[in-house]
């Protein structure tokens, strides 16, 4: 069982999506994204397969939440270095964790 110590280590932060590009080399479909998290963190990399219910159109300007202190993950020669949060549906697609109310700060941290 994790314990809130555990979940203390994740760094989760407010990012907005600021550019989404399809990327033909993953073995599963997906999106090459670019995050900014803001000053404190900077703009980072996510791979992220959310192809079935998102255009690259859909993605731009999006608030999301990325857990920023994961080890780099390649992606074939893309180096995905934030995990983009979602939760997956009844059809098994995954639907983005966004701040249901505008004004999230973007590199503020999950509390």
């Amino acid at each position: 069982m994790a314990t809130i110590e555990d979940f203390e280590k994740l760094d989760i932060r407010v990012g907005k999506i600021i550019e989404a590009n399809d990327y033909p080399e993953a073995r599963k479909p997906g999106y090459k994204l670019r995050i900014d998290f803001g000053p404190e963190i900077g703009i980072k990399n996510s791979f992220s397969q959310i192809v079935a219910l998102y255009t690259k159109e859909d993605l731009m300007g999006k608030v999301v939440l990325g857990v920023v202190n994961f080890p780099v993950r390649k992606v074939g020669p893309f180096e995905s270095e934030v995990l983009t949060l979602g939760v997956v549906n009844a059809e098994g697609k995954v639907i983005l964790i966004t701040p249901d109310k505008d004004g999230a700060v973007l590199g503020g941290k999950l509390g």
